[in-house]
């Protein structure tokens, strides 16, 4: 049974095939787009409070980042869950609740 996150890669990759565009996606231009997509995402906030942004942009942007970081992994064979979790373990030995809780610091700044 295919996960929903191997179910929309699946829909990235049939889109991209249709359109041939498999031969722009090597590692460094999937990179490269990711973060052209969260500098658009990032535009939508500038010079206004959070709460000024505009939802449905909001939701664009933040899919186009979510279908490059999708296809970066699908290309290195990541299992996304897998590395989220994995990531979200690391980040819990850097960052214990007792050291971080209600801290912006970063884990070398906690005391």
């Amino acid at each position: 049974m295919r996960s929903e996150i191997e179910s929309i890669v699946d829909a990235l990759i049939e889109f991209r095939d249709k359109r041939d565009w498999a031969q722009f996606h090597n590692s460094k231009d999937l990179a490269l787009a990711l973060s052209i997509e969260a500098s658009e995402l990032n535009e939508l906030f500038l010079w206004k409070k959070p709460e000024e942004v505009d939802e449905e942009k909001l939701k664009a942007e933040l899919a186009d980042v979510f279908a490059f970081a999708f296809l970066l992994s699908r290309k290195h064979g990541f299992d996304v869950k897998k590395i989220v979790f994995e990531k979200i373990r690391h980040n819990a030995k850097k960052y214990p609740v007792r050291k971080s809780r209600g801290s912006a610091k970063k884990y070398s700044d906690l005391q």
